[in-house]
């Protein structure tokens, strides 16, 4: 009779064979493992505080800490940045946003961007060439490139890639890239990555950029001029007719990077082509961004429908990235909508921009070369009173961020004021006010990057 089966179906017998067995392994494995040469220790990551630009950056802050300089940057809002704002329960009057028509928030465009999450959902997933493409998409194309006046537009997923990745891949080693030096970092990286010979002219300099042209040009294959159509830093926007008579001259390519001119530009807020008067086919790229006056993210390119049939093939940044979210092509249509719909908005943020300009002139301030749209430098001339400014005036519940070295020049930091359509007279009139009051005290007490570099000394 077969004896009692144990755990497993084993008997005892077969039971004590298996763990003899099992002990006899794990201590054959122990004596091999005892003999074995002892491994090193898995090396540490490496140590990136150990990097002279991160000691760098640390001692800057260090320096920053040691006269009291409160970090300005990185302050969480707890709601639509518009006019008005939230941070840490407080609310301020807002002038670090770049709602230009205040669309971020509006029914309309809330409405549209819920309707498409309902129905496509929160992203496609995929890249549109293969299966991320939904109808939104191509109506989105299809408005910008009406609001352009061109046959058609491609969007990417965010606006700095937008111009890396065109520019990057529709020139080469042989060509020739010419920006005005104030150009934005986006088009600065696309020439890099497209290897092309980059020179750069002055901040509005178009003698300069002739002077290059016709001691340039016949070196390269193709040759594209990039500007802005109104600079983001200084405010100010090109002579777009000049512009467009010497690439014809000269047989070369003209980029308009709207992103700060759309919904700002023209009566009717369709850019810089529509304030000259001029026909937008006769520029080769426009180029756009849909996070400002379009209340949504990310970037475009409109021109030609060859042009776009070209980069949606084969630009890498189109071509090997997932689609548009649902929701942002919804709000950026949306927004174009009511853009077209509301001409009127367009005329209130121009009305206020210039009552800042003017008012800032009235109290002596250095606004540079800004014409009074929707960005308006404050120059300070000091980055750390830059810096201290801008703390002060949010003790003024007045919220308003600096640009500093590296960002510019030293001698350029400022405040950069960014003016809506939302905005009211009182507003701009306090902030005006408090900036000319704070920036006195501050230049009264000699602080400044002179102070501190002494103090450190």
């Amino acid at each position: 009779m077969a004896g009692r089966r144990g755990i497993g179906g084993l008997s005892g017998g077969e039971r004590d064979k298996l763990v003899q067995s099992l002990r006899a392994g794990r201590k054959s494995a122990q004596e091999t493992r005892a003999a074995a040469p002892k491994r090193p220790q898995a090396a540490a990551a490496f140590d990136f505080s150990t990097l002279p630009e991160i000691k760098q950056l640390r001692m800057q802050r260090a320096a920053a800490d040691m006269i009291g300089v409160e970090n300005p940057f990185f302050r969480p809002h707890d709601a639509t940045a518009g006019a008005r704002t939230e941070i840490d329960g407080r609310s301020f009057d807002n002038f670090a946003s770049y709602n230009y028509l205040g669309l971020s928030g509006h029914p309309e465009v809330i409405a549209a961007a819920n309707a498409a999450t309902e129905t496509y959902g929160t992203s496609v997933s995929a890249s549109r060439v293969v299966a991320g493409e939904r109808p939104i998409h191509r109506e989105l194309e299809a408005a910008l490139a009406r609001l352009h006046g061109v046959e058609d537009a491609m969007t990417y997923v965010s606006g700095h890639a937008a111009n890396v990745s065109t520019i990057g891949h529709l020139l080469g080693p042989d060509d020739l890239i010419l920006t005005d030096v104030l150009i934005h970092n986006s088009i600065a990286e696309g020439a890099r990555l497209a290897g092309a010979k980059r020179l750069n002219f002055p901040h509005g300099d178009l003698d300069a950029l002739e002077r290059l042209l016709a001691s340039n040009r016949h070196m390269h294959g193709h040759v594209l001029i990039a500007v802005e159509g109104l600079y983001s830093m200084d405010g100010d926007f090109p002579d777009l007719k000049r512009l467009i008579a010497l690439k014809n001259r000269y047989d070369a390519w003209l980029l308009v990077d709207e992103a700060h001119s759309l919904g700002v530009l023209g009566a009717t807020g369709r850019g810089i082509a529509e304030e000259y008067g001029v026909d937008p086919a006769s520029v080769e790229i426009w180029m756009g961004t849909l996070s400002k006056t379009l209340a949504s993210c990310g970037g475009y390119i409109a021109g030609s429908s060859a042009l776009c049939e070209y980069l949606k093939a084969t630009a890498p940044g189109f071509v090997y990235s997932v689609g548009m979210a649902p929701p942002l092509a919804a709000a950026a249509l949306a927004s174009t909508i009511i853009l077209e719909r509301e001409p009127e908005r367009v005329a209130r943020l121009k009305a206020n921009g210039h009552h800042f300009l003017q008012a800032a002139a009235d109290a002596g301030l250095d606004t540079g070369p800004s014409a009074g749209y929707s960005v308006v430098p404050v120059i300070v001339g000091d980055s750390v009173q830059a810096a201290m400014l801008a703390n002060a005036l949010l003790q003024d519940d007045l919220n308003v961020l600096p640009i500093i070295f590296p960002a510019v020049a030293e001698k350029a930091a400022r405040l950069r004021f960014f003016i809506t359509s939302e905005h009211t007279g009182e507003q701009i009139e306090r902030a005006v006010a408090r900036t000319a009051e704070r920036l006195a005290q501050i230049r009264a007490g000699g602080s400044g990057l002179k102070a501190l570099l002494d103090k450190a000394r």
